[in-house]
């Protein structure tokens, strides 16, 4: 009896495997960027993402300190490195050409903030970046003081000086303006 349960099960795993192998090998699951994810697909890469951010990004507070230059260097940081795929002030309704061909579709981060997240873990994400998507990691780009700016500023996106939002207000996430001009010649 044991014996037949052991082999149902191994059978039943194989089958499984076999079949989702068919599946990749005919292309019958989608690669193209513009397709719909499963349930399945979008549950491990959630699920897997929560818990390598619950084991591995830091728990000690930003040691870069919450002051106007600080906040000002990151918005700099975001209009150098970031704002071709999470945009600007402007949010959602002017994501860039980049971004809306991107799959998994990039935040746009002054509508989808994550002021609410811990400044850990939006350190963790930009350093490391995020598999199976558009996110990049920063390792080899930024300092890991210039990445810590950079969740500082995301972090207090919400409620910055006048000055800071002033400067927010003015980034552009797509060279449109230099593409126009190019255009007319």
């Amino acid at each position: 009896m044991l014996k037949c349960l052991v082999g149902g099960i191994v059978f039943t795993v194989a089958a499984a495997v076999g079949g989702v192998y068919l599946l990749v090998q005919n292309g019958l699951i989608p690669a193209n960027a513009d397709a719909k994810p499963s349930r399945l697909e979008t549950w491990i890469a959630e699920t897997s993402l929560d818990a390598t951010l619950r084991r591995d990004a830091p728990k000690q507070d930003n040691p870069v300190a919450l002051t106007e230059q600080n906040l000002s260097d990151g918005v700099h940081l975001f209009a150098q490195n970031c704002a071709v795929c999470h945009g600007s002030a402007q949010g959602a309704p002017s994501p860039s050409p980049i971004a809306k061909g991107l799959y998994q579709r990039p935040p746009q981060l002054a509508t989808d903030g994550v002021e609410d997240d811990p400044e850990g873990v939006t350190f963790w994400k930009i350093k490391h970046g995020i598999r199976l998507t558009g996110m990049p990691s920063f390792r080899s780009s930024l300092s890991d003081q210039q990445i810590w700016t950079l969740a500082l500023f995301l972090k207090h996106m919400d409620k910055l000086p006048p000055a800071v939002q002033q400067t927010w207000q003015q980034v552009q996430n797509w060279p449109a303006a230099s593409l126009n001009s190019t255009a007319q010649k």
